[in-house]
């Protein structure tokens, strides 16, 4: 496209098909993230179960004279632990709404970025993780 002052400026459809590549790369991003941020999630989740049921059978062991009272030191360390994992889980969770905003802020973004009476192309072309499925 010529100008009247001798440069040339971008094709708006190159423009287009630019931001297009660039959003998809980021929503790609955030859905690993995600699904990062899951997975330790979830492998924390079933950590602190574990935990808290040994926890609970030391404690009641303890109560009726199974175990010593000698063993109120791995209850304490349990419990430290249980805590430890409440809180990464608590920080992860926030992490995962995090990836959640960010993915319908991009989507937003491109939406705005679209031109008028495309709609039905754009589904197709729309970035990944921007919240089409």
């Amino acid at each position: 496209m010529a100008s009247i002052f001798g440069f040339r400026s971008r094709d708006p459809a190159r423009d287009r098909q630019t931001d297009i590549s660039r959003l998809d790369r980021l929503a790609k991003l955030l859905d690993q993230i995600a699904a990062e941020v899951e997975a330790e999630k979830n492998g924390l989740e079933n950590r602190y179960r574990t935990k808290a049921t040994n926890a609970a059978f030391l404690v009641e062991a303890m109560e009726n004279g199974a175990a010593s009272a000698s063993r109120s030191s791995e209850v304490s360390e349990l419990t430290k632990s249980i805590l430890n994992y409440e809180r990464r889980i608590a920080a992860l969770s926030r992490q995962n709404e995090l990836m959640k905003e960010l993915s319908h802020s991009l989507a937003a973004i491109f939406d705005e970025n679209e031109p008028r009476g495309t709609a039905a192309k754009a589904d197709v072309a729309k970035p990944a993780g921007t919240g089409t499925d």
